[in-house]
């Protein structure tokens, strides 16, 4: 009895998380992007606060209208299968197989931040593969915006690394990825490193191309995100 009255309270629980833990499905018409949206359990009853928020740039293998296909990888695999974030999650799907268009992202999360309760020094940028060069690209683009970034095997022009200088970056890469070199990371980083940012560098010695399931399974690397804040008064939004 008593280990019938286990399981069916480890079920409870499962489902709990599965039921707080949802993404539902938008289309910013503006942005031309659709896109999955996970708000923290309690978003709706804290209705005061505000709110950190992520946004996720997906690889190039979840691109297309198959919205379902952004659950792959990363943060927005994590949530289905039940994680709770203590940010609002924001996991846009790249409609062409083409680079992120950076504007379009931006244009999204000018929605976003205008119809939530966002924290605006705690804005943060991630993404894997193709994402991972968003990631770059978007920091560069718009300094001003993020309070931290997470590039993951992803690379970037580094004659522009000095844009991100003030931006905290952590970025990832497999030392045996075949797809993108690890060379194209630490370009980068180096960069970086001359123009006297804050950034560092996970390499793992026998990772491929996947060094994302390691780095977003790992929960430091969200509370290092959470550790940053940026001055209001250097974010360009205001209220």
């Amino acid at each position: 009895m008593i280990r019938i009255l286990t399981i069916l309270l480890s079920i409870s629980l499962i489902l709990f998380n599965w039921v707080f833990a949802q993404q539902t499905v938008h289309q910013s018409e503006e942005a031309g992007l659709q896109y999955l949206k996970y708000l923290p359990q309690d978003y709706e009853s804290a209705s005061d606060e505000e709110f950190p928020l992520l946004l996720f740039l997906h690889g190039g293998g979840e691109t297309g209208d198959n919205i379902e296909m952004v659950k792959k990888h990363g943060p927005p695999k994590l949530i289905e299968r039940g994680k709770q974030f203590p940010f609002i999650v924001i996991s846009p799907q790249n409609p062409e197989n083409k680079l992120w268009n950076d504007a379009a992202l931006k244009q999204l999360l000018d929605e976003v931040i205008a119809s939530h309760r966002v924290d605006l020094s705690r804005v943060y940028l991630t993404g894997l593969s193709r994402g991972g060069f968003g990631t770059w690209r978007m920091g560069i683009q718009y300094p001003e915006m993020f309070a931290a970034i997470v590039p993951i095997c992803g690379g970037g022009t580094p004659s522009y690394a000095q844009w991100l200088k003030d931006v905290p970056v952590w970025a990832f890469h497999g030392a045996k990825d075949q797809v993108i070199p690890l060379s194209r990371t630490v370009a980068m980083v180096e960069a970086l490193q001359q123009a006297k940012g804050n950034v560092k560098l996970t390499t793992y010695p026998e990772a491929g191309h996947d060094s994302w399931t390691k780095t977003y399974n790992n929960p430091a690397v969200f509370e290092w995100l959470l550790s940053h804040r940026k001055p209001r008064k250097d974010n360009q939004y205001s209220r």
